[in-house]
């Protein structure tokens, strides 16, 4: 099954070099990849996957995609942006309440068209179980519907991934590193597929209980061997929807050394991760570096830790 046209690709790979001597690197060890100007919906991650993922619902003959995410998931307004482009109704089932302000991710949503569908503050599981009962119910009714997974990563929406990795070893033939945000793992898993588990170095984010098991079984079902699977689990801080001290440390130096705005949940963590691996002596001086920008820039008008930081 062929992916839909719904990016723009490649995404570009530009140099970072101010960035790169603030984290202690040479000025052409740091390199960033732009998969925030994928273009559909504001751009991100997320589009590749769905590149897949709304070509099998389209197979399948759904008139209605169904997916799930936090009250600020870049996901679900992407999932909107492509239901938009081709034609379908979408349906979001969202963390939380209707008292969440109309702000980022949220405001781009209702642009979009989505109907939003609150299940209360429950993880994702439950999320995913409200949403496999209203594509049953519209099944039922004659209507029919396609759940795209949480964040869009299942093996099929990962294959988006497998694609970036390959087209990332045109643009850099050196890397030594790939870092990158870990949420549902289809990103993460997909660029281990095409390029190990000895290149990638993921951030997670907080967004699931099992990080490392969810992407194992993703890269297992892609083919590819999850073993040596390199994963930094300390920039959680208190939570997902949390900012902790050296995520917002992030966030600035990227503003304010390369123009780059970064999101407080996916983004920052990932740069935060990388700064530490530095640190650590994970990634060193002469090591070609690609910092995986997976966008999420919405979400940034729709943090209130962050916006509470900046005064």
């Amino acid at each position: 099954m062929q992916p839909l046209d719904l990016a723009t690709l490649p995404t570009p790979v530009e140099p970072a070099p101010r960035l790169a001597r603030m984290l202690g690197l040479e000025p052409d060890d740091l390199w960033v990849k732009h998969d925030d100007l994928l273009g559909l919906g504001g751009g991100g991650n997320k589009v590749r996957k769905l590149r897949h993922t709304c070509a099998e619902a389209l197979d399948r003959g759904a008139r209605v995609l169904v997916t799930t995410g936090a009250a600020q998931s870049n996901h679900a307004r992407l999932t909107a942006a492509a239901g938009a482009r081709l034609g379908l109704e979408v349906e979001l089932v969202l963390a939380g309440n209707d008292a969440a302000p109309t702000t980022g991710n949220l405001m781009l949503d209702r642009m979009l068209g989505a109907r939003l569908i609150w299940a209360g503050d429950v993880p994702h599981e439950a999320l995913e179980q409200v949403a496999a009962d209203r594509v049953a119910d519209l099944e039922d009714s004659g209507t029919p519907a396609y759940q795209v997974p949480y964040g869009g990563s299942s093996v099929v929406g990962a294959r988006g991934y497998v694609e970036a990795g390959l087209e990332l070893l045109e643009q850099v033939p050196g890397v030594r590193h790939v870092v990158v945000a870990l949420g549902s793992g289809g990103t993460a898993a997909g660029l281990v597929a095409a390029l190990g588990t000895e290149r990638v170095l993921a951030v997670d984010t907080g967004a699931t209980a099992d990080p490392r098991e969810r992407t194992a079984r993703l890269i297992d079902g892609l083919g590819g061997d999850p073993s040596g699977l390199r994963i930094r689990e300390d920039m959680v801080g208190a939570g997902y929807s949390t900012l902790p001290e050296p995520v917002a440390e992030a966030l600035l130096l990227a503003a304010r050394t390369e123009g780059i705005v970064l999101d407080p949940v996916y983004t920052g963590r990932a740069l935060a991760g990388l700064i530490a691996a530095v640190r650590d002596g994970d990634v060193r001086t002469g090591e070609r570096t690609v910092f995986l920008h997976t966008g999420g820039l919405p979400g940034v008008f729709g943090s209130v830790p962050l916006a509470e930081r900046l005064g």
